[in-house]
């Protein structure tokens, strides 16, 4: 396969959904500022720590495409998923650490309602790409 067929296969809108993780995350800090700065801080912390993870692996897992590199494919989507995991288990300790006060509360539910856009981004992006 020559590199023009290549250029042709559509690479995946992974960062399409982190850029709604980041989204997600100022809204979510920006409901959180109705109770206090401490919460709203936590949230913004809380969404980072969900989507700066996973930026990284989008950047680092896709960079291989075609059949041809299917190995280096499968290499990088492990390696980027691993690094992942262990800077999300280090923004955690981290924010836990130096960040003083904190509202765990705030930081837990902003991870997770970024974290949950991933399960509404296949309808989000699918829509997009069928217009």
């Amino acid at each position: 396969m020559n590199s023009a067929a290549r250029s042709l296969i559509k690479r995946p809108p992974v960062f399409r959904i982190v850029g709604l993780q980041l989204i997600a995350t100022v809204l979510i800090s920006l409901i959180a500022w109705r109770w206090s700065s401490v919460h709203a801080y936590s949230a913004l912390v809380g969404g980072l720590i969900c989507a700066v993870p996973n930026m990284y692996f989008a950047h680092r897992a896709f960079l291989y495409q075609g059949a041809q590199a299917a190995r280096q494919i499968v290499q990088s989507i492990y390696k980027a998923e691993a690094v992942k995991l262990g800077l999300t288990a280090i923004f955690f300790g981290l924010a836990f650490k130096f960040i003083q006060p904190l509202e765990p509360a705030s930081l837990f539910l902003a991870f997770l309602g970024v974290q949950s856009v991933h399960w509404f981004a296949p309808l989000i992006v699918g829509r997009r790409q069928r217009k």
